[in-house]
């Protein structure tokens, strides 16, 4: 039914030329167009309207076998029997690409499992020491069984009769207590 309301009436002539309306319904406004001219202006004006985009669409040749799918997918076809793969070069590149893609994925999963299933690591702790400037003068890096180990971030020249001690103030505490002695190499 053609609505009286002429915004519903323009909506319906846009969607008659654009051709976004069901089959009974474009049917229905094909058959009102010679008796209603209110109608044949809007679909008129719609199609000057739209007209300029026709331009910018270049023509387009369907392919080849559309009339044999569509008359396939009609009701009553009978169905269509799918070619035979022909043995020779395309099946054999077909099996050798697909060995290569599942020989591909297992070592992939192979690679994942190994690094899932690995220990992590353990966590490491370090500090770095400060000179009396706060000039980083020390990494030191506790290591299993309590002991440190102590890298020298900026060496300074040690008198032959002298050697360096590391001390701490621990929080709380009213005097430094004595890490140890650092050997001449600073290691």
């Amino acid at each position: 039914m053609i609505p009286a309301d002429p915004q519903e009436r323009e909506a319906l002539a846009g969607e008659y030329v654009l051709g976004t309306l069901d089959a009974r319904l474009a049917a229905e406004v094909a058959a009102a167009l010679p008796s209603n001219l209110a109608l044949r202006e809007m679909v008129a004006a719609w199609e000057a309207r739209l007209a300029p985009l026709i331009d910018l669409a270049l023509p387009e040749a369907p392919p080849p076998d559309l009339w044999r799918k569509i008359e396939a997918a009609l009701p009553g076809a009978a169905p269509e029997a799918e070619p035979a793969p022909r043995p020779g070069l395309g099946s054999r590149w077909a099996r050798l690409w697909q060995g290569w893609a599942i020989g591909a994925s297992a070592v992939a999963a192979g690679l994942a499992g190994f690094l899932l299933l690995q220990p992590p690591p353990e966590p490491r702790l370090m500090t770095v020491l400060l000179t009396s400037r706060d000039q980083p003068a020390w990494v030191v890096e506790a290591q299993r069984g309590g002991a440190l180990r102590l890298a020298a971030l900026n060496p300074q020249p040690v008198d032959a009769d002298r050697v360096l001690q590391s001390w701490a103030l621990p929080q709380g505490a009213t005097a430094p207590t004595s890490l140890g002695l650092i050997p001449p190499r600073g290691r």
